[in-house]
């Protein structure tokens, strides 16, 4: 059992007496169990445990238990937790792999584009806001700036919690290079280096839980929603992405001038563009995601969100930007995202406009397939009827993987038209 072995050489080096061996379902919450370190050969063995019909996948209770084998390489240690360390791994049901597990699906993904000697390499900027703790109110209540982005008063404001937990990213050698308060009040992002599509949605699953669990020591909340409030900019997760073969050569990087992309990365450009209504099932998969795409003006001035599918250069108001040379960031993904699933979603769409050469069309102007401009969905319910309509994306997500998350979206999306809400009460009440 050599992964025992390292794995019991890990926990000696970091003095570990717990470890949280987690997974992440079909909406993205993390599930978990806590094992001590003496049980690491059992768990090794065996797996942990879970009952899958009590988190969000396609099961039911007469369905045989879900199980986590460790991936060792994951481990994390929990810095804010002394004695406590976080994995995760390949999930299982009656010995086979889950094909309804999204980290499963990415990895096997991530590995059949290895052998066609294409990795994509991505990193994220998951935007949060902090609040006061049980309440839906700014933590500072000093950041009422109608333009605070990058406020120096206001992020110093906010130094304990930003500086730990980017100290802890630091700690963990994942090379975090900024942080910044965003353009609403109350909202931050921090940066680190990008990865393999993998490594980077498990580091961003860690990273959602390390800012939850660090804001919660400091007595305030996180989140991550994509639209918290009606006047403010949302919480985006924008994505960015580039593609290398094994030599360590990026194959974006061929164009001529500053800021532009090779052929391969126009072709991803263009799979983004025909393919990113359907996997915005994927990438901004809650209802209230189209509350962020389709906001009004903000207090700022802008919603930094694109209302349409298209691409440039270094220009924030398109659904796909090229700010640099090699790499694209695509704008469209939000903070409700299944880490795993974002990913997934961006090597789907952006993978399949390599195979089939996609054009992404003239820079600034609306993508038009068939004679139509491309449009994003309104809402959850136009974003999950485009999914099921497109074969490639299921095919590429997973068939038994996209039927998973168009039943449980649409089991959700009916629970929010049943719900009677507090817009209701207040405009129809005294009718």
């Amino acid at each position: 059992m050599p992964d025992a072995s390292l794995l019991k050489a890990r926990c000696h080096e970091e003095n570990i007496k717990f470890i949280l061996v987690s997974l992440s379902d079909l909406f993205g919450v993390v599930r978990s169990k806590l094992v001590p370190v003496s049980a690491i050969d059992s768990l090794m063995t065996n797996g942990a445990a879970f009952a899958g019909f009590a988190a969000h996948f396609n099961l039911t209770p007469a369905d045989p238990d879900i199980v986590v084998y460790p991936d060792v390489s994951t481990f994390v240690p929990l810095l804010w937790k002394p004695g406590v360390a976080w994995i995760t791994g390949d999930l299982y049901t009656a010995g086979q792999l889950l094909s309804q597990s999204p980290r499963n699906r990415l990895r096997l993904k991530s590995e059949d584009e290895k052998r066609r000697g294409r990795i994509l390499k991505t990193g994220v900027e998951a935007e949060f806001f902090l609040l006061k703790s049980g309440e839906l109110q700014l933590a500072d209540t000093r950041d009422v700036y109608h333009k605070p982005c990058y406020d120096q008063s206001a992020l110093m404001r906010s130094y304990d919690v930003i500086s730990e937990i980017c100290g802890t990213l630091d700690t963990l050698g994942w090379a975090p290079y900024q942080n910044d308060h965003e353009d609403a009040n109350g909202q931050f992002e921090i940066n680190w280096t990008y990865s393999d599509a993998l490594t980077t949605a498990d580091r961003h699953t860690f990273f959602k839980f390390a800012v939850k669990s660090i804001a919660e020591q400091h007595g305030l909340r996180a989140s991550f929603m994509p639209k918290i409030f009606d006047h403010l900019t949302g919480n985006g997760c924008h994505i960015h992405c580039s593609v290398w073969d094994e030599r360590g050569q990026n194959l974006f990087l061929q164009g001529e001038g500053r800021a532009l992309l090779s052929q391969t990365g126009q072709h991803f450009i263009g799979g983004v563009m025909q393919f990113g209504a359907a996997v915005s099932a994927l990438t901004n998969p809650s209802v209230n995601s189209f509350k962020r795409l389709n906001a009004i003006t903000t207090s700022s001035g802008a919603t930094w969100v694109s209302h349409q599918s298209s691409w440039s250069g270094d220009d924030r108001t398109q659904a796909v930007r090229v700010p640099d040379d090699g790499r694209l960031e695509y704008r469209i993904p939000d903070g409700s995202a299944n880490p795993y699933l974002l990913q997934l979603g961006a090597m789907s769409a952006g993978m399949t406009g390599i195979d089939q050469m996609i054009d992404p069309g003239s820079p600034g102007v609306p993508y038009v397939l068939d004679g139509k401009t491309v449009a994003f969905p309104q809402d959850l319910a136009e974003a999950l009827t485009a999914l099921q309509s497109c074969e490639v994306t299921q095919e590429y997500v997973g068939n038994e993987l996209a039927t998973s998350i168009l039943a449980l979206r649409r089991q959700q999306w009916n629970q929010y038209k049943n719900a009677v809400s507090s817009w209701e009460h207040k405009v129809t009440l005294d009718c």
